[in-house]
Parts: C-alpha cells; sequence; structure tokens
C-alpha cells in the first residue's frame, strides 16, 4: 500500500475521532473554517414572495455577524457578491461587488450597498 495513503487514511481517522468528542457547535466551527478557506463561489438570491429580487455572484462565504466589544453572535450574516441586476448569472459590465448582510429576524430583509454608485 502507497505510504502516502496510509498517512492520508491515519489523519483522516484521528480528526474524525478527535471531532466525535467535540460538541456540535464545535464541530460547527471547525466545518465553516474550512469552508471559509476553501470557498464555495456561491449564489444568493433573495425572494419577496416567489418574486426573485436580488441575486449575488460569487460570494465566497458567509460570515456571522459578531459583536465589537462582547464578542457575541448577532442574528445576521454577512459577505461580499456581485450584484447581478439583469439575473442573468453571470457578472457583466457595471454589476459591482457589494457588501450585502442577511436578516435572522422574522422580519426578512437583506441590507446591501447600492450597486448604483
Amino acid at each position: 500500500m502507497n505510504k502516502n495513503i496510509l498517512k492520508l487514511g491515519l489523519s483522516a481517522l484521528a480528526v474524525l475521532t478527535l471531532m466525535s468528542g467535540c460538541t456540535q457547535e464545535t464541530q460547527n466551527k471547525f466545518s465553516r473554517s474550512i469552508q471559509n478557506y476553501t470557498g464555495t463561489n456561491g449564489v444568493l438570491d433573495v425572494y419577496m414572495g416567489e418574486k426573485l429580487v436580488n441575486r449575488f455572484l460569487k460570494v465566497d462565504k458567509m460570515t456571522t455577524g459578531v459583536g465589537r466589544t462582547d464578542n457575541q453572535a448577532r442574528s445576521y450574516r454577512y459577505s461580499y457578491g456581485y450584484a447581478d441586476l439583469n439575473f442573468n448569472f453571470k457578472v457583466d459590465e457595471g454589476e459591482k461587488k457589494v457588501y450585502f448582510e442577511v436578516s435572522d429576524y422574522s422580519t426578512p430583509y437583506v441590507f446591501y450597498a447600492n450597486p448604483h454608485h
């Protein structure tokens, strides 16, 4: 058996063993850290009812907001993505990369930078 494959298998087994003793939140943080490193190049669609109202392209990750002074998680997630103004799944000339937030509150909203400025 190839030594590199054996080392990789043993390393994976060690990580799985360590993770099995972690809380669910610790496992989630570990998973997010891997995703944050690798990215996802995702698309975020925002609907109001059945109508598509916003689309963001090339979203690598979404991060949970954290308070600056109390270090507590906030009820929104944020990221950067290109505003797909014509909903064609391509970043066209004039479509800018913008900051946006998605709320966890019961009132649905998306806060984002104006892509026209």
